[in-house]
């Protein structure tokens, strides 16, 4: 019987432990991962690219038609613009058409040199397909500063009813804002925009000191367009 009262206590402890137990929080629960904002579970990463033109060469011809001159020259106009590297050239190795593909490369080095590259800018690499094909391309890239997110499609989570925690916490679902994301990243001309904004270009000097003139001689200076009303044919809402 003297040993009750101790028992007692102890009993009353590990009550008092268990209820103090069941009242603390968990900070790490997986409804804390998953951010509400979807540009937070997709951001927008810029990273270093490649710009690619696939030019197809048959087994028996040595040269570009005239719509394949048309698209390597154009292809200039966009290393100027955007890239960050030189020009490579890769040529299939190992195919059908691998003798008539080192036949283009000549063609292929003479226009790009005609339109402005530098000759130490050309590099021409040999690759072997690593799928069994009989009619490789022609790859002419260089790298480039590329705008991206994803991959989109991934469904950690059950949207339906479910005993996770995530269902009943009333947060938006993984997959959520994704394609929009990834949209934006495509469409998006200068991915540097992303990050930074551009800087202001020099003003139209000679507007301004048109408008400057009108607003000294009191007259309005609005931009006037004597053939706006030309191609009107109803004068319905005025």
């Amino acid at each position: 019987m003297t040993h009750l009262p101790s028992l007692a206590r102890a009993l009353a402890f590990v009550s008092l432990a268990a209820m103090l137990a069941a009242c603390q929080t968990t900070t790490g629960d997986v409804t804390d991962s998953i951010p509400s904002d979807y540009r937070l579970r997709h951001p927008i990463a810029v990273r270093e690219g490649a710009q690619i033109l696939n030019v197809f060469v048959g087994d028996s011809r040595g040269s570009l038609t005239p719509t394949q001159q048309a698209e390597v020259a154009a292809l200039v106009s966009s290393w100027r613009r955007e890239a960050t590297g030189g020009i490579v050239i890769e040529v299939p190795s190992g195919t059908s058409n691998a003798r008539a593909g080192h036949g283009v490369v000549h063609e292929i080095r003479a226009i790009l040199t005609a339109a402005g590259v530098p000759p130490h800018a050309i590099e021409v690499r040999p690759y072997r397909p690593t799928e069994p094909i009989r009619l490789a391309t022609i790859r002419i890239k260089f790298p480039k500063m590329v705008a991206e997110t994803g991959p989109c499609g991934l469904w950690p989570h059950d949207v339906g009813p479910t005993y996770d925690p995530i269902y009943t916490s009333n947060k938006p679902y993984w997959n959520l804002g994704c394609s929009v994301q990834r949209n934006l990243a495509a469409q998006v001309e200068n991915p540097a925009d992303l990050v930074q904004p551009r800087a202001e270009t020099p003003v139209y000097a000679a507007r301004r000191a048109t408008v400057f003139d009108k607003f000294r001689k009191g007259e309005s200076t609005a931009t006037q367009y004597p053939d706006a009303n030309k191609g009107k044919i109803s004068d319905l809402g005025q």
